[in-house]
């Protein structure tokens, strides 16, 4: 028998506080005060909190790029202000997916995880890539929606979608084929966090 942890992987691609000046829009909106911020602070403290609680590991990924304002030098590749938190490893990726070129899925071998709970910035983009990649890969994924962020969008007809929409949208093409669809409590309750195979 081997006991497999499941482990919770937090992308923070964040903005310093107070700064507006940041070309990418996205980026300024992640620095404002709002509500889904807060509602999704909360969800993620609590993700990690719980994590930590049960012995669950905890990484943390940064996006970065060579240049711009996704680079080291920019200054605006930082963990998020109101989180604080000592990760278990940090990994810098340069896709979208958190699984290409960062050693992530290296470490997750070397320590036998086979269950991961993704969560963090953006919805949309990082954390629904790297939940089609880690399945195509075979894990077993947790998605926590509620421990995700995301931003309005425009589409290309000129029709804006809401964080909400954007969510559902996202819960939608991911559950049942690539993920669970879990809450907070959900993704760490017991008999969940350890698989025994």
């Amino acid at each position: 028998m081997h006991v497999f942890h499941a482990f919770a992987m937090i992308a923070t691609i964040l903005v310093r506080p107070g700064v507006f000046s940041c070309p990418l829009p996205q980026l300024r909106f992640l620095s404002l005060t709002c509500r889904n911020r807060s509602v999704f602070l909360e969800c993620l403290r609590s993700l990690i909190d719980g994590a930590r609680s049960r012995k669950i590991p905890v990484v943390q990924i940064f996006h970065v790029e060579d240049s711009g304002p996704f680079s080291l030098e920019s200054g605006y590749v930082v963990a998020l202000q109101g989180l604080s938190f000592t990760p278990d490893a940090v990994f810098q990726k340069r896709s979208h997916s958190a699984l290409v070129g960062s050693g992530l899925d290296v470490w997750l071998t070397q320590h036998g995880i086979r269950r991961v709970i993704v969560s963090g910035i953006r919805t949309e983009q990082c954390c629904e890539t790297t939940t089609r990649h880690a399945s195509d890969l075979g894990y077993q994924v947790d998605y926590v929606t509620d421990a995700t962020l995301t931003f309005p969008m425009i589409d290309r007809y000129g029709r804006e979608w809401t964080p909400e929409q954007i969510k559902s949208r996202t819960e939608l093409v991911l559950d049942a084929r690539f993920a669970r669809i879990t809450t907070v409590e959900e993704a760490l309750a017991d008999g969940i966090t350890q698989l025994v195979v």
